[in-house]
Formats: C-alpha cells, structure tokens, sequence
C-alpha cells in the first residue's frame, strides 16, 4: 500500500511534464470548450462560496447540464461515468424500491436504505440536504450544474458527509436559461418529455417552471406472470420563484414534486445454498423428490422447480418469483433561500425547507416459485431544516459563519414472509426521530497573492429516538397476516406473540470535527494544496425484527463513524484549452457500521477501522472550438486493518460477515473515463457532433463480505456514443444515443445470504444495450 501511495505521489508530480512530451492521458475532468478554455466560468461552491474551481483546495468535478446532455447522463446513477472514485448505484438492496441509492465516494458509503441507517454520502439539491438514501436514485430535469466533492466534507455541509457530497443546482428564475422542451423516443417503449419555462412576471418578480415524465419497460421478465422488472415510470414538476425588490436583496422560492409507481427491482436468481435450513424446509414442503426436513436433507440436485437449488436460474434477464413485487415513491418539498447583502463585506444567508417523502417497495428476495424469503416495506419521512449563514469577504479575509438545525419523523413498516416450517412472517412497524443542531465557521486568510490558508471546525449534536411494535406469527401467504394479542413474555421478539418497546427509547450523539489547507500559487496556470479533513456518519438504532434488546431492554445502538483524510493535490491550466487537476490522499476510517449477522438478521455495529488511500487525475482538452477530449482516472486501495467482535446479545454471538481480508464495498481499485467530440460543418449554420465516452470499472464487491457470486468478479468496460444536429445558435438538436454499445454483461447491485438459514443470492444486471432519439428546442 505505501509502494503505491510513493508510486502515485511521483506520478502526481511528474504527470504535467509528462502530458506534454508525448506520454498520452494518464486523467482528466469533463468541461465543454467554454470551461476547458477559461477556469473562471467554473463556479463551485464547495467552501459554502462561489469560487473558480482552480482556486478551490478541493478534489471536485463539476458538470453543467450542458455538459450532462451531451455525455447521456440522464440520472444520478450515471455519474459514476465521469467522475473518478464515485460509485452511484441504485436499486438499494432489501428495500426492492428502484429510487434507492448505494452512494460511496473512495470506498465510503452506505448499503442500507432503512430509514434507522444515515447515508454516507451526502445529497444536496439547491442547498437542501436529502436526508434518506431511497430518492437519491433520481433523473436530472433542468439542471444547471452537479458538483462531485470528494473526501469528509464534515466542517462546511456537517452529519453523513463523511465520504464526500453531491451538490445539484437546478437553474434559477431570470439567470439566462431560457426556455425549452425535449422529446425523446427509443427501445423498450421509452417515452419521455421535458419541458423548463420562464414566466417574466414583473421587474422584481419572475418565476421558472419545469414539468416531465420519463416512461420505460424494464428489461427483466418474471416467468411467472410476464411482469417486466426494471421498469421507469415517473412524473415530476417542480416551480422556482425569485423576488429582487433590491439589488442587495433577494429571496427564492422552490417548490417540487416526484411521484413513481413501477413493478420492482430488476432482481434475478444468482445462488443458493442447498444446505441452509429454510430451502431444505421448502423444499421438502413443495415435494422435491428426495427432499426431507426433518431429518434435514440437502436439496436434491436435479431440475425440478419444487428443488430450491441452482437449477431454478433463469439467466440474466429472466426472474424467477412468485411473489408480489412493486416500486412506489411520492416525493415533494419546498425550500426558501432568502440573501441579503448588507454592505461589501457582510452577506447574511437563510435556507429553510420542509420535506416529505413515501415510498414502498416489495421483492421476492429468493426469486425462485418457493417462498423462502420475501420483503414488503412501506415507509414515511418528513424532515425539516433550517440553515444560517454570514458570509465575511474582505481584500484579504473570507469566511462562514453558520447554524444548522435539522429534524426528521419516520415510520417504517416491514413485512418479511420467511420460508421456516408452516411459512412465519416477521413484521415490524417503528417510530423514528432525530433531532440534530450544529455550529461551524471556516476562514480563509490570503498570506500573500500566492499563499492561504483555511481553516474550520464544527461542533454537532443530535438527538435520535426509536419506539416499535414487532411480532412473528405463523400462517398462510396472506398479504399481511393478522397481529397477535398477547404480550410476549421474554424481553425478545418471540414467534406468536406481541413484542412492543413501550418506552421511546433514545440516544444522544455529538461531535467535534476539523478542517484545515494551505495552498500556494506558483504561477498563474497553476496551484498545489495540502489539506486534512474530518467527517462522520450519524449513529442510531439497529430497527430490524430480531434485533435483540440489551440487558438493559434498549434495542442495540451503534456510533458514529468517522473519517480523516489528508489530501495534496494540484489545480492547473499547463497550455491554452487545456485542464488539469489531480490529487493523492490518505484516510483513516474508523468505527465502521459492519454489518453482521444475529441469526439471519443484518445489524449494524461499530467495529471496524480501514486505511483507504489512492489518487485522482482529471483532464479537459479543448484546442479548437470543434474538439473536447475529457478523462479522468482513480486508484483506489481500500482494506480493513482491525474488526473487533461485538459481545454476544441475548446469548447469540453476532457473526461478522468481513474479514481482515475483505475489500471494502463499491471500491474498484481502478476507474477511468475517456470522452471525445469533434464537431463538423456539413453545411453552413448546421453541427455535427459525434462523442464516444469509454467507462472502465475494475472488479469490485457489494457487500462487506465480499461474496464472490454477487460480485463484479471481471473489469467492466462500457461504451456509450451519441450523434447530434443542431445549428450554430443551438436553438434545436436532434440527438441519436446509444449506451452500452457493445452490449457488456455485468452486475451493479446484489444482495447475498448464502451462510444463514435464508441460503439465498440475488443481483441485478444492468439493462443491455439500448438506443433512443431526443428532439430538443429552445426559445
């Protein structure tokens, strides 16, 4: 590991020398030839300020959402494409909701959708912070820019931020983005439209508003009854009001809408174990020959669909379940940003919004015609918050000041049929809060022109509670089977009895955290930094049936986590049209949330440490109003260095499903992107503009154990093109796209279960090859 670290700090200061005597593109950064050509039309906000990205001691990669059409990234879970270090994956596992997100950024994250569970990395639109991962999976609909920081961003943007932020800026009333409208048509039925307007209402009031639907079939078919998994069918809407009765003041008013119903998770049979306890059951029930339970027998090995074995693969795009399976989610919020500048110096800034959201999602888990494992979740949340700042800009002087007070309610409700003798249903329905407050500030001193330094700290504390009704009955398969009446005994979930913690039970966290960066510029095309950095994700409570309580009767809690890193990277501009920016880093990460495993429950618990260390390179090249090249390239080693056994709960030892030899999850030692366009004048006033954007993902694991049958065992690399028309005021284009054109078959998401009674593994292939028309005008 320290090999590669020395190995990648001497390429990191030899790579500009490097670019330009003939050695080729090591990395790179996505731009359009505005952006490659001049670094101050780059405007980033990761210090809570607008900069030039060049000036900015932070690993960021920003898109606008010119540059988001022409690269085909329709959707959050297509950043992963350009930017380096990020996976974006959706199709959260456990839920079988489409919207869910498994976001990590250098191999820090989070799997777990569940509401009791933060994300690891933290989702920002206009400001907002979006505080559950399911949503997160969405489609971009007039955007003007996405913003991908990368490390702790603990001290500016606070709580589960802790392996970096994505900022998505939706445009804003009166800035120039004008109106417009795309149709677009392609394979699978897809059909979608967009439509973004501006409504002028007087000289200090003007409104934007955006309307859209996106409709698809999905790519995985259910043997049973044709059911098309995968599926995309979404509306949303969404209206910004600006009112500037000064030119010191203004306040901006957003409101939005999303709602999707579709049939699931494109989830298909991968594995299961012929020895594991509910499969045997099953089996045995079902009447394959041979099988027996009790005694215990394993699974017959022949092809008869009553045998829960690996002979119920269907392949990749076919499923094999018989139980119900959809995807719903209801989404809206309205947010107020209100700026008043007082004088030169001082600009004090509030950000208020309220959201809510709903969401269901049902899978069945063992895709196979046996009811072995099936999930039906359907969950709640509301949270509101409210940020303060006081932004300080002087000659030589610049600085945040800022509150932040966040508070949330869910309800969360689980319906798990399990295959165990006369079919048994673990049901749970839990109250969840949390409460969170925070105070930070961070300065940025000019030592000299060429020379400054920052520094920050955020001081955090928040509240979380949990209060739940949890039985186990047995009995027919039954869309909800009814609760019991009596009380159990035992301080445990108990089969046929009503467990309930009657108390509000809570738990108290805080947290101090750091920052800190020098930089120094040694020309004007280009700018090194050292900087460290702190963050941490949110503890909570463990809200799965099954989860034991303590001795004491409180359900089992876990801990912050957290993460330091320590960052030198480089922003440059080494020739006319051209960027490049790097950075080489070092993190310690401690008291991971593990998963482990109480019987066949997942709960979390704090005990792990991690070193992740690696590189990032990006490009943009633009020498010509006619070319861009854009690329960049990540390194990426990820490793646990301790894991510790939690004590046994209720007589049961927690089983950790890592090792000391696993990888971390969603961490490819290696990633690359390379895009190229080159525009052509087939006539006067008419473009022509192919790209091609190559994608290169090494083999990774999705989850902490590293389950080899879930995991992307190969290096993927994916192929996408598009060909656009437009004339030279851009005012329409008609674009031809296509993905994955050399129609690559690899897995994005799994789930594995194989060491526990449940005995099953499930994955999800991404959608092959596919094309599709868009027809765009603006006015």
């Amino acid at each position: 590991m320290k090999i590669a670290m020395r190995s990648l700090l001497g390429a990191s200061c030899a790579l500009p020398l490097f670019m330009f005597t003939g050695g080729g593109i090591a990395a790179a950064q996505e731009a359009t030839e505005a952006e490659a050509t001049d670094e101050t039309t780059i405007v980033v906000t990761a210090r809570r300020r607008a900069e030039s990205l060049q000036d900015t001691p932070v690993a960021v990669t920003v898109m606008t959402g010119e540059a988001l059409e022409r690269q085909q990234i329709i959707s959050t879970t297509d950043l992963d494409q350009a930017a380096p270090n990020l996976q974006f994956a959706a199709y959260g596992t456990l839920t079988g909701n489409n919207s869910a997100a498994q976001v990590f950024i250098r191999g820090i994250g989070q799997t777990d959708a569940t509401p009791a569970v933060d994300p690891g990395v933290g989702v920002y639109i206009d400001d907002v912070y979006m505080g559950r991962a399911v949503g997160a999976a969405m489609e971009f609909r007039d955007v003007d820019s996405v913003q991908v920081l990368r490390g702790p961003q603990g001290t500016l943007f606070g709580r589960n931020t802790i392996g970096g932020a994505v900022l998505i800026t939706t445009n804003a009333p009166g800035e120039g983005a004008g109106n417009s409208i795309r149709v677009g048509l392609g394979e699978d039925n897809l059909r979608e439209a967009y439509g973004a307007f501006e409504l002028p209402i007087g000289e200090t009031l003007a409104a934007r508003v955006a309307l859209g639907l996106r409709q698809r079939d999905g790519y995985v078919t259910r043997a049973f009854d044709g059911l098309d998994l995968g599926d995309e069918n979404m509306y949303t809407g969404q209206l910004a009001v600006r009112w500037t009765p000064s030119d010191s003041f203004e306040i901006t008013m957003r409101a939005d809408y999303t709602e999707e119903d579709e049939n699931g998770s494109p989830f298909v049979f991968r594995s299961i174990n012929e020895t594991a306890a509910f499969p045997m059951i099953q089996s045995a029930a079902a009447g394959c020959p041979g099988s027996t339970f009790p005694p215990p027998v394993p699974v017959p090995m022949i092809d008869d669909p009553r045998c829960a074995n690996d002979f119920q693969a269907l392949g990749p795009f076919t499923n094999g379940g018989t139980a119900p399976a959809f995807s719903t989610l209801e989404t809206s919020g309205v947010s107020l940003v209100a700026e008043w500048e007082l004088n030169d110096v001082l600009t004090l800034k509030s950000i208020t919004s309220d959201r809510h959201l709903e969401w269901s999602g049902a899978r069945d888990a063992d895709n196979t015609p046996l009811t072995i494992l099936h999930t039906r979740y359907q969950s709640r949340s509301d949270q509101f918050s409210q940020e303060l700042q006081a932004l300080i800009e002087t000659d030589r002087l610049s600085g945040v000041v800022g509150y932040y007070f966040f508070d949330e309610t869910s309800f969360d409700r689980l319906i798990v049929p399990l295959g165990g003798p006369g079919t048994s249903y673990d049901t749970q329905r839990v109250n969840l809060d949390a409460e969170a407050w925070a105070a930070f500030t961070n300065w940025t001193l000019d030592l000299t022109d060429a020379l400054s330094v920052s520094a920050g700290v955020r001081y955090t504390e928040e509240t979380k509670g949990l209060q739940a009704t949890m039985f186990n009955v047995a009995g027919a398969n039954t869309p909800e089977p009814p609760a019991p009446t009596a009380l159990c005994a035992t301080a445990a979930p108990t089969a046929g009895c009503l467990f309930i913690l009657t108390n509000r039970f809570e738990r108290e966290f805080s947290s101090t955290i750091g920052s800190a960066s020098a930089q120094y510029r040694f020309n004007p095309g280009f700018m090194a930094y050292l900087s460290w950095s702190q963050g941490f994700k949110s503890g909570g409570f463990n809200q799965r049936y099954n989860a034991r309580p303590q001795a004491s009767g409180e359900p089992i809690s876990f801990n912050d986590e957290t993460a330091e890193t320590y960052e030198l990277g480089f922003k440059s501009n080494p020739a006319p049209g051209v960027r490049l920016n790097g950075a080489i880093f070092s993190t310690e990460y401690d008291d991971i949330q593990l998963t482990y495993r109480l019987g066949v429950v997942p709960l979390l618990f704090n005990a792990g440490v991690a070193t992740i260390e690696g590189a990032e390179f990006e490009l943009a090249v633009a020498p010509t109003p006619d070319f861009l090249l854009d690329a960049s390239l990540s390194y990426l080693d990820a490793g646990f260095d301790s894991i510790n056994n939690p004590a046994p709960i209720g007589g049961v030892t927690p089983t950790s499903i890592a090792t000391l030899n696993s990888e971390l999850p969603f961490a490819p030692e290696w990633q690359a992107h390379i895009g190229l366009s080159y525009t052509f004048h087939p006539r006067s006033g008419l473009l022509l503009t192919p790209r091609l954007d190559l994608s290169y993902t090494d083999s990774q694991f999705f989850d902490a154990g590293n389950s080899a049958s879930i995991a992307q065992n190969d290096a993927v690399t994916v192929l996408n093109g598009s060909l656009a028309l437009e004339p030279e005021d851009s005012r329409w284009r008609i674009m031809l796209s296509g993905n994955n054109l050399t129609d690559e078959l690899y897995p994005v998401a799994g789930t594995s279960s194989e060491t526990t009674a449940t005995g099953y593994a499930e994955i999800i292939y991404a959608r092959p090859r596919s094309f599709w028309a868009t027809l765009s005008y603006r006015f």
